[in-house]
């Protein structure tokens, strides 16, 4: 079992940066492939960035560039530095763990979830 919780979130004008971070509960975090997904209002969930065990790394298009996702086995955390936000990245912001060594886009294939951390990007 793994719990994760997401912290970070918050009020930002568009340009600015945020970092949110993902704290996972239990000793085998190291071997999850970590997502980082974001759902905004009337939409559905979707996939963000992603990372597996070793680190590498993946992104939506519409991220790519401006987000990083990283994780630090050690301290069973995964972070995401945003920068040059949009007012269309403005969501709930979810961290997901999935139990395999590659994310991937696919909400089902993620055996856990947090709670969602608020991300509002003013114009």
């Amino acid at each position: 079992q793994v719990q994760l919780v997401e912290s970070g979130g918050g009020l930002v004008q568009a340009g600015g940066s945020l970092r949110l971070s993902c704290e996972a509960s239990g000793r085998t975090f190291s071997r999850y492939a970590m997502g980082w997904f974001r759902q905004a209002p009337g939409k559905e969930r979707e996939f963000v960035a992603g990372i597996t065990a070793s680190g590498n790394t993946y992104y939506a298009d519409s991220v790519k560039g401006r987000f990083t996702i990283s994780r630090n086995n050690a301290k069973n955390t995964v972070v995401l530095q945003m920068n040059s936000l949009k007012p269309d990245d403005t969501a709930v912001y979810y961290c997901a763990a999935r139990d395999g060594y590659y994310p991937t886009h696919t909400l089902r294939e993620y055996d856990f979830w947090g709670q969602g951390t608020q991300v509002t990007v003013s114009s």
